[in-house]
């Protein structure tokens, strides 16, 4: 288990990215709820963010692809439209405490 941030460090309706390792995260909190993605579009394996913990489309309802526009739900990571509809972001196990964000289990291919 991993400490990505203190609770208070993702307010709600923001976005946060995280560098473990050679793994890329990125964290969005929607209803009060944290929700956990690696950090790479399923189309063509680029980074999501063209600015630091920039990852949310201008309505702050959807995960935004800078790269080429793919819109994805920030509940489940489907990709709603863009060249990868269909597709999902890889959802990563997290919980939250009162001590911190934390990512449960590091991927098998990152270990």
């Amino acid at each position: 288990m991993l400490r990505l941030c203190a609770p208070d460090e993702l307010a709600e309706g923001q976005s946060r990215g995280f560098s473990l390792q050679d793994l890329q995260l990125l964290a969005v909190r929607r209803h009060d709820r944290v929700y956990l993605y690696r950090n790479r579009c399923p189309h063509r394996g680029v980074s999501l963010d063209w600015h630091a913990n920039q990852f949310l489309d201008d309505s702050r309802s959807l995960l935004r692809c800078a790269q080429h526009g793919a819109l994805f739900l920030i509940e489940t990571g489907e990709c709603v439209t863009g060249p990868c509809a269909g597709d999902y972001l890889q959802a990563l196990p997290c919980r939250e405490d009162r001590d911190g964000i934390w990512l449960l289990d590091v991927p098998a291919e990152d270990r």
